[in-house]
């Protein structure tokens, strides 16, 4: 049927899904949010200037605000005091959101296996890419969002993602 439109249409139409055209505007500006608390945020500075040049992923609109973020970077330790900040800021982030952890400390805890360090950030949000290293290359950021990228190019816009999450906050 869409072939057959196509041909009577010639150039002047393209058919596609609605899934790949929103995935294609979506994975071609993410705009992230960091939540920084260690050395892995400094590292996210050198991403993000002219040598590695995130841009080239369409990711160089950082936000100050999760209201309007969609990629949630948290690089560094977590506390578990801050905990429910960051459980807030991963609220107020609009669907649909992704969140990458980057380095150890992000990842498991890092170091610090001690009584106030939450021994990864997934028990506390869900988490969609994780970056080991401490603290990680710039290039391990750019590779990280590279698969965010190939995750949404696979995702429908029908779906709920992160529903049936639990967290320790929960």
């Amino acid at each position: 049927m869409a072939l057959g439109l196509e041909a009577k249409l010639g150039d002047n139409a393209m058919t596609t899904t609605l899934d790949y055209i929103v995935n294609w505007g979506r994975e071609n500006s993410l705009w992230p949010f960091i939540y920084g608390t260690a050395c892995c945020a400094i590292e996210f500075m050198s991403t993000a200037a002219s040598f590695h040049d995130i841009s080239r992923y369409g990711a160089e609109v950082v936000r100050f605000s999760p209201r309007q973020a969609d990629l949630l970077l948290v690089c560094g330790t977590i506390s578990y005091k801050q905990a429910p900040i960051l459980k807030r800021i991963y609220e107020q982030m609009p669907e649909p959101k992704w969140v990458v952890a980057i380095g150890a400390c992000a990842s498991s805890g890092g170091i610090y296996d001690n009584y106030c360090t939450v021994q990864g950030i997934d028990n506390i949000i869900p988490v969609d890419v994780y970056i080991s290293g401490c603290p990680p290359r710039p290039e391990a950021i750019l590779d990280a969002l590279m698969k965010i990228q190939d995750q949404i190019k696979g995702e429908t816009v029908l779906e709920d993602r992160h529903k049936d999450f639990k967290g320790i906050l929960d």
